[in-house]
């Protein structure tokens, strides 16, 4: 347990406002950790010590803040950087643009074609324990969260593909054939985009080369040159023929799901014990 009487939340020796910050940020999780666990627990005393601790903390960083920006070069100031978006705002512009589940890398490689910033691989990887984590700390308490796809025959989450929970349920949920089917519609949804961009979108115009060059007749040699309206038809062209038997799949499994799960399977899959005691 934390003692926040004998722990200091400002050293003296620390001269630069970053550092200092940090320190701050650091305490303040700590303190945050602790206050859970005591309201967990039902200690109200050290849980009105911690909070006040937390109060006093917080008031601190306002201040370090305060102080960095006051610091920070008048130009700097008169042309701010343009807001940085946290990973699962990231994640979300670019599961949005898809509108079907995807992998990290292909997440990834959609949002370096198409918007700012930098999504970096290595923070994904706790991505989705972290959306599970803070749904059962507070229900619902966000607008949306990135949860994975379900599969349809265990209605437990897939492998490495991430969903957005407001996206309807079988639109979460994978059969046989969702693969192909999300492939070719993502394939169109990045052909559409890349149609509205000039021609020295290049980042985004390799992506879109990818994606022809897993549909007939839709990629241009070497690269160069592929046409949007041309990717985007040829991969309509070969949905229409999977199309009705995916989403007949994942119509089944998604009604399944509604009469077997709970709120939170629905959204991050279920447990193979509570499959097997469903079953019985």
């Amino acid at each position: 347990m934390l003692e926040p009487a004998t722990v200091p939340f400002v050293s003296e020796s620390i001269s630069a406002p970053n550092e200092q910050i940090e320190l701050l940020e650091r305490r303040i999780d700590r303190l945050r950790g602790e206050l859970r666990r005591a309201a967990t627990t039902g200690d109200r005393a050290q849980a009105r010590t911690l909070r006040a601790e937390l109060r006093r903390v917080e008031y601190a960083w306002d201040t370090a803040l305060a102080e960095l920006e006051e610091r920070a070069p008048a130009a700097a100031r008169q042309n701010p950087a343009p807001p940085m978006l946290s990973i699962r705002e990231q994640v979300h512009h670019a599961l949005t643009l898809l509108t079907v589940p995807a992998a990290p890398k292909l997440i990834i490689a959609v949002h370096d074609a198409f918007f700012p910033g930098e999504l970096v691989a290595a923070r994904l990887t706790s991505l989705r324990r972290d959306e599970e984590r803070s749904f059962k700390v507070a229900p619902y308490g966000r607008p949306y969260y990135l949860c994975p796809a379900l599969t349809a025959d265990l209605l437990s989450p897939a492998r490495g593909l991430l969903a957005i929970s407001t996206w309807p349920l079988p639109a979460r949920v994978v059969g046989p054939l969702s693969a192909r089917v999300d492939f070719l519609i993502g394939a169109i949804k990045v052909a559409e985009r890349v149609a509205q961009l000039p021609d020295d979108a290049h980042d985004a115009r390799r992506l879109l080369w990818r994606f022809a060059a897993g549909i007939p007749g839709a990629a241009a040699a070497g690269g160069g040159g592929t046409d949007p309206e041309t990717v985007a038809g040829r991969a309509q062209a070969e949905l229409d023929v999977h199309a009705e038997a995916d989403a007949a799949d994942r119509a089944a499994a998604a009604a399944r799901a509604h009469e077997r799960l709970d709120g939170a399977e629905t959204l991050f899959g279920a447990r193979l014990q509570r499959l097997r005691r469903t079953a019985n």
